[in-house]
Order: C-alpha cells, then sequence, then structure tokens
C-alpha cells in the first residue's frame, strides 16, 4: 500500500510529512536551460541508477500523459511549477512505494524528495539524509566550507533542506481561529501555503507548514524547531473539535447530511467533495460516525480529484461526466468490504 494511503501516527490532524533536500552537481552550471544540457544531466544520474537504488526508476515528462503528470500534483509527489517550466524537459526518480520522489532538471539539478504519512519528520529525515548522501558521493555536490550546499535561491542555500508538515484543520476553521493561529506561526518564522504549495484560498483546511530558515542552522535544529510548532498547532486544532463537540446535535446532524449527500448523490463537484469528505473525517476521527474507516477515508480523498478520479477508471472525461463518476466512484469506495 502506497504511503499516501496508509493509517499513521497524529492522522487524525496530520496528514503527511515530507523532506526536501534541493542540490546541485559540481560539473553542471546551475539553471540549466537547455535541452542538451539537462539531457546530459540526467544521463549522468541514468548511469548510476543502478548504484543509487532503492528501486527508483527514471520517468521523463514528456512521455507522461496530462492525466499523469497531474495525477503526480494530486498527491502532492512533484509541484505544479515543476509540470508548468519543465514538463518538456523535466524528468524524475521514482519508487513504486512513491515515498521517495527526485525532481530533475528543475529550478535546482535535483529535489530529493521522501515522503511519509502523518506527523514523522525523524525518521523521514533519517531515510532523506541517507539518500542524499549516497548519490553525493556518486555524483559529487556543489558545496562551500563555509555556505553549506550550494543553491540556485539563497532561500535554499546552507542545508537545503526544506521540511514540512501537512496538517488537517477543520475544527480551528469551524471555530474561526485559524487565522489567529496561522499568525503566530509565521511569527515564528514558518512558512505557510495551502494544500499543493500555493497561496492559502479562502475556507482552506489543508495547510503546508515548513521551515524558512537553511542557512546558519542544522537539519536537528530544523527539524526540532517545526516539530514544537506543528505539535502545538496539533494540540489547538484538537481543543478546537472539543468545543464543537459541545454542540453535539448541530455537528452530528452536520456530518450525518455530509454522509448522505456522499452515498445518494449522482454527480459531485470536486469542490463539493471535498467539502462534505472534511465533515466526514471529522465525523470519523471524533469517532462520531461509525459507518466509515480511516483507510476508506484516505481512499477517498485520493480518488476524488480529477485526474486521479480518471486514473482510478482509466477513461478521460469530461467535466459533466467526472462528476457522475466520482459519485459512483464513492459509493463503490464506502460499499467495499
Amino acid at each position: 500500500m502506497n504511503w499516501y494511503l496508509q493509517n499513521s501516527n497524529n492522522g487524525d490532524v496530520a496528514k503527511s510529512s515530507r523532506i526536501r533536500l534541493v542540490r546541485n552537481l559540481n560539473e553542471f552550471k546551475f539553471n540549466l536551460s537547455k535541452k542538451e544540457e539537462i539531457e546530459k544531466l540526467e544521463n549522468k544520474i541514468k548511469e548510476n541508477l543502478y548504484s543509487i537504488g532503492y528501486g527508483l526508476k527514471f520517468l521523463k515528462l514528456q512521455d507522461m500523459d496530462e492525466i499523469t503528470k497531474q495525477s503526480l500534483v494530486e498527491k502532492n509527489l512533484i509541484s505544479p511549477e515543476f509540470v508548468k517550466k519543465r514538463g518538456k524537459t523535466g524528468s524524475i526518480l521514482i519508487n513504486d512505494e512513491e515515498n521517495i520522489v527526485i525532481m530533475i532538471g528543475g529550478e535546482n539539478h535535483l529535489s530529493i524528495q521522501v515522503f511519509s504519512p502523518g506527523f514523522d519528520l525523524k525518521n523521514t529525515l533519517n531515510l532523506a539524509i541517507e539518500i542524499d548522501e549516497k548519490i553525493g558521493n556518486l555524483l559529487g555536490y556543489a558545496i562551500n566550507k563555509k555556505y553549506g550546499y550550494l543553491t540556485s535561491s539563497p532561500a535554499d542555500v546552507g542545508t537545503g533542506l526544506k521540511a514540512s508538515v501537512m496538517l488537517n484543520l477543520p475544527g480551528l476553521s469551524k471555530t474561526r481561529n485559524t487565522r489567529r493561529i496561522l499568525e503566530t506561526i509565521t511569527n515564528f518564522g514558518m512558512n505557510i501555503r495551502g494544500e499543493y504549495g500555493g497561496n492559502l484560498q479562502e475556507n482552506e483546511e489543508i495547510y503546508q507548514i515548513s521551515n524558512k530558515q537553511t542557512l546558519g542552522i542544522t537539519e536537528k535544529e530544523i527539524i526540532e524547531n517545526l516539530k514544537v510548532i506543528v505539535q502545538k498547532v496539533i494540540e489547538q486544532e484538537r481543543q478546537a473539535r472539543k468545543m464543537l463537540t459541545k454542540n453535539e446535535l448541530e455537528l452530528e446532524d452536520m456530518i450525518y447530511r455530509s454522509y448522505g449527500i456522499l452515498t445518494n448523490c449522482k454527480k459531485l463537484s470536486y469542490g463539493e467533495a471535498k467539502e462534505l469528505l472534511s465533515n466526514i473525517k471529522l465525523g470519523t476521527d471524533l469517532g462520531l460516525l461509525r459507518e466509515l474507516t480511516d483507510s476508506k477515508v484516505q481512499k477517498l480523498y485520493l480518488y476524488i480529484k480529477p485526474a486521479n478520479l480518471q486514473k482510478y477508471f482509466g477513461e478521460q472525461y469530461e467535466v459533466l461526466e467526472r462528476e457522475i463518476k466520482r459519485a459512483e466512484l464513492i459509493k463503490q469506495i464506502i460499499s467495499e468490504k
């Protein structure tokens, strides 16, 4: 089972953890733009692919159809910007479990990413460092004794490490405490982004929290600082959920109305499905809705998304067809034994 479908530690609030390490190779100039330069970088990596190991496979973005590329974006495995800017020249290394994904030929030569379900920064970092050291020994990184790893953006110089945790915060949203909490996080020097790394949208409930500082600080300090902030947010979210349960009738009514629509509708847009599923997950986490398991909720979160919905059925659909198929898929997953 892929990591994003697994139950996890603190999974009621923390959806996933990611460690990203950006690296550049010594023998190549920064910000590769010419096709032949990027192909030379790719060939260097392919020559060493077996030695890198971890079951990684080399895939070029230009060889993927649009739905496949968008399905990877929806899983947060590659960034929308990478697809937009490097759709014809970029490539990735990816394993079958999809918990290791390395973007090649983007803003930096390599963006090494390791993912895990829930809130597990320590083990995720350990695996990322293990992979990073192996690739560094094989390919040779651009590094400076004073400044650390050299990158195309000053924001990444030093460790080149971006640690992030994806959080689901319906309690804070419904009690209207999200803004206060997020302002506090920003004051502690953390980045806050939406689900796919972009600017926050109105009525957002899923947030990425990550470190800003990469220079003059160790990997361990980055992780410890982020852990403290995330733990505080998780505590605040759980307190907000307790506040919601004080009006249990209203809360249960909202949850079961959402469940009723999901199980009986004939068509459903992605936006509405996402909102209804958020209510249902809240009900499942609080033990108020017993008709669904955590694993089914995780599966629903993935396959209601447009590209992954089409991957699930193995067909390409227009908007209305997707809405009909989404309703069909939801009933299928909920009724699974």
